[in-house]
């Protein structure tokens, strides 16, 4: 699958899940296979534009279901480990980041694609209008109002600086051994945390903002822990964060958003659906 880094890098950013995007891609090469060679001129932009409508026609399918979503909603978490698969390079080439997939989810779903396919792919807007069906001028158009709603967001920190990384070390040990006021000092004023449970497990319905009410939750988490738990530092989407186990099975996975020496952002997924593919 010559092609499968570039069409799991589009399906991922446009769908903020790894099954998704891997049962996509598959249905696309399947496409593919079935298709005579005299009609596919150029097999990655014709695989290109089978996952991008497919993405397009799930998102609008699952939209109702977004819209009933329990709590936050947050991406699938993607373990980044580039020394054991290099393709996954091909991720961090462009922002991966959760702070940039949600920013993602400001635009429809044509906008989606026509930012992703211009921004991070490249593509001319004649090859994007055939792709999503508008006229190049429009797309141009449409381009140019996704980027804004996005802003000037662009890869950072794509692999955890060791700062950051012993930040993250700081920062879990602070949560378990009850270190309130290190806690405190990791935090900047109004960081925020989100935590997606998706009604399948205990997790804050809403965002919690400030770095004390984020204290409080955890101490509060801790204080209820009793299960044998261990976890391991890793990468989420280019950003530093762990897993979390309990008796040996995935139980949820953090990253944080650090800027200026601060964790401005907590990401927290315990879904159970969103972690069947971390081990």
């Amino acid at each position: 699958m010559l092609h499968r880094p570039l069409l799991f890098s589009l399906a991922y950013r446009m769908l903020g899940s790894v099954h998704d995007a891997e049962d996509i891609i598959q249905e696309a090469y399947f496409t593919l296979s079935e298709t005579s060679i005299e009609q596919v001129q150029n097999p990655k932009a014709y695989l290109c534009k089978i996952v991008t409508n497919r993405c397009i026609d799930l998102l609008k399918s699952a939209r109702k279901k977004r819209e009933t979503y329990v709590g936050p909603w947050l991406p699938e978490p993607l373990i980044i480990d580039t020394e054991k698969d290099p393709e996954q390079n091909y991720m961090m080439k462009e922002s991966i980041s959760t702070a940039y997939l949600l920013l993602l989810e400001q635009l429809s779903e044509t906008e989606r694609a026509v930012f992703l396919l211009r921004e991070v792919l490249q593509y001319d807007y004649e090859y994007i209008a055939e792709v999503v069906g508008k006229s190049s001028t429009n797309c141009r158009q449409i381009f140019h109002r996704a980027r804004k709603a996005v802003g000037n967001h662009r890869a950072s920190d794509q692999i955890p600086t060791p700062r950051a990384a012993a930040l993250t070390e700081q920062f879990v040990t602070a949560i378990v051994s009850g270190n309130v006021n290190k806690l405190l000092s990791l935090l900047a004023v109004d960081a925020t945390l989100l935590s997606d449970g998706g009604g399948k497990t205990k997790a804050a319905v809403l965002p919690i903002l400030g770095a004390e009410r984020i204290v409080r939750f955890y101490m509060g988490i801790l204080a209820k822990f009793t299960e044998d738990f261990s976890y391991k530092f890793t990468t989420v989407n280019g950003d530093p964060g762990i897993i979390l186990y309990v008796e040996n099975k995935v139980f949820g996975v953090l990253s944080l958003h650090i800027q200026n020496g601060l964790i401005h952002q907590i990401y927290w997924v315990v879904n159970p659906e969103k972690l069947t593919h971390i081990k």
